[in-house]
Parts: C-alpha cells; structure tokens; sequence
C-alpha cells in the first residue's frame, strides 16, 4: 500500500487572499473608501422633455384658485432652471399655445368622428349636435386645467393672441354645430335663422358650464344634470 505523506502538524501554511477572512475585510473597507460613481441620469428623448413642460404646466393650472402660473414656478415644479424651459419654448405665450394646440387637435378629431359616424349610420342632426356638446363638456371635465384655458381664466394677463385663438376656437364649434344642424331644420320657414339659433344656444350652453366649472373651482361638473338639459335644449 502506498503511504501518503502528511504535513508536519507545526507547519505554518500560507492562506490564500481570498480565504482569509482578515485580508478580505481589509478588501472590503478599501471598496468601501471608494467613491461611489453617481447614477448616470436618462436623457429625455427629443420631445419628451416639451410634453413634461405641458403635462406639468396643465397640472399647475388644475389647483382650484391657482395664481398666475409663472416660468419660475413652473421650473421649480419641474426640478430645472427657468433656461431649460427656454430651450424648448421661447416663451410662456408659446407653451400656452402648446396646451390650446393639443385642445384644438383633441376636439375637432373627436367632432370629425361623431360626423363620420352620423354619416354611416341613421342619427338625426340633433342627436349629432347633442353627441359633439357632450363629447366638449366631457372632456372639459377630464381636463380641469385645459378648461382653465379654454374659458381665458389661465390666459388673463398673457398674450392677448392666446385669447384670440381661444375665441376662435368656440367659433370654429358654432360653425361646426351650424352645418350639422342643417337637416334638423329642413321644413322650417326660416330655415337659416333656426339653424344659427339653434348653433348659438349651444354654443352658448357649453361655454357657460365650463365657466361654471372653472368658477366652482372643478366641484361642478359641467356634466351636471346634462341629460335633462340637452332635453331641454332639443
């Protein structure tokens, strides 16, 4: 049988670095002494940093009673300095014109929808005219701040163009409202004139409820008893 060799008892053997737990404490503490390299921070895509202004400018704007928003609230809000907002706007006028264009591209492509189904499908001009108030009125009351916007509340003091646009903005509805109610009104004597009323009175209808939203500060729902009322209005 062949005899295996034994290290003498009194043998002092080397231990490895990474079995001896005095030298691997001693790794850890010159780790621990390194500093710690920061978070590399994401870069926003192109555009997304635009959006985030407008998405937080539209929450400021949906405070019931908020002041006047300001660029420097509105940085401090968004954790910038008031030249990064500048980098993407050139002014305050121009992120308001942001809001109004999303507003303008929201309604009249939902309004080009309820048209486009009224035309596939054996609706009345009235019922049309009703589904496009409705349709305002709820997104009014999704978007507390966009309807800020869309009375002029959030636009005092601004760029008198803001409110120009915005007054042009319920034009564009009335006349929209006037050509669909076109076959509402085909065996009346006054024709024109009823059609125009009729386009007036909703008009008229839909922007007093989102000033009364906006007024109440967003606890009255311009939806409020709407059945009743577009009843009422027929």
């Amino acid at each position: 049988m062949t005899e295996i060799d034994m290290p003498p008892e009194n043998q002092n053997e080397e231990i490895p670095a990474e079995l001896d737990p005095a030298a691997g404490a001693a790794t850890d503490a010159a780790l621990a002494s390194e500093p710690v390299p920061a978070p590399i921070r994401k870069r926003p895509k192109p555009g997304e940093r635009r959006i985030q202004i407008l998405h937080t400018l539209a929450e400021m704007l949906e405070q019931p009673g908020a002041e006047r928003v300001t660029t420097a609230a509105l940085a401090a809000r968004l954790k910038v300095s008031e030249a990064a907002l500048y980098r993407h706007f050139a002014s305050k006028a121009q992120m308001f014109e942001g809001l109004i264009d999303f507003i303008e591209q929201s309604v009249f492509t939902l309004i080009n929808q309820i048209t486009a189904q009224a035309s596939e499908t054996p609706a009345s001009a009235s019922a049309t005219a009703a589904r496009i108030v409705v349709m305002l009125l709820q997104f009014a009351e999704k978007n507390p701040g966009m309807t800020r916007v869309m009375v002029g509340d959030a636009l005092v003091f601004e760029n008198m163009r803001l409110q120009q646009r915005m007054n042009q903005f319920f034009d564009k509805i009335e006349a929209t409202l006037r050509q669909v109610l076109r076959g509402a009104v085909a065996g009346s004597t006054t024709p024109t004139v009823e059609m125009q009323a009729r386009a007036l009175a909703l008009t008229a209808f839909t922007a007093g409820q989102l000033q009364r939203y906006a007024r109440s500060g967003f606890r009255r729902t311009p939806t409020e008893h709407l059945q009743v009322i577009m009843a009422l209005l027929a």
